[in-house]
């Protein structure tokens, strides 16, 4: 193992600051071209025993292929991972359609909610919000408010009411805006 060491030590001080500008040439950043160097040594470690001595040029042009082929395919990863970011960010940019739909759906029933949610009070609107889109029962929302089930049910009851009184009265006279009538 001691000459195998040697060769390698030898090509290594031979070769790697002329395949480092190699590499330089190729990838335009100093920190490719030092991992291109590292990899294409790496490479040639395993065929040690393929090669003659350190300053032939059949040794020379070898290590120059090799640094060569490490450097063109570090720089084809970079082409690929540059060509799928900006497919990416292009990706993010377009909004499909039927995304588009959905967020217009989304924003029309976050304004009915608003518009019917406009006479009640922030309780009120807080009981109705769980038991209804959250599916909580009466008794937990007592809970979670401190208040009682018997009082819970009838806020419910009275916001239902209001809610349905507003829709009704806007259906008759389109002209008042939502949550704008004194309630009595």
């Amino acid at each position: 193992m001691g000459r195998a060491y040697r060769k390698f030590e030898a090509l290594y001080r031979l070769y790697e600051k002329p395949l480092y500008y190699i590499a330089m040439a190729i990838l335009h950043d100093h920190h490719q071209a030092e991992d291109a160097v590292s990899d294409a040594f790496l490479s040639v470690m395993g065929h040690l025993d393929r090669l003659g001595e350190p300053d032939s040029p059949a040794t020379k042009q070898y290590m120059i292929t090799a640094i060569r082929n490490t450097a063109i395919n570090q720089y084809r990863r970079n082409a690929r991972v540059r060509e799928r970011s900006m497919d990416w960010n292009e990706s993010l940019l377009q909004l499909p359609d039927d995304s588009f739909r959905l967020h217009q759906k989304r924003q029309e029933a976050r304004e009915t909610l608003q518009a019917m949610f406009a006479p009640l009070n922030d309780t009120d609107r807080r009981i109705v919000w769980l038991h209804c889109e959250e599916g909580e029962p009466f008794a937990r929302i007592a809970r979670r408010l401190s208040m009682k089930e018997s009082a819970v049910r009838k806020r419910f009851e009275r916001a239902r009411r209001r809610m349905i009184r507003e829709k009704e009265e806007e259906e008759h006279d389109p002209s008042v805006p939502s949550g704008s009538r004194k309630l009595g």
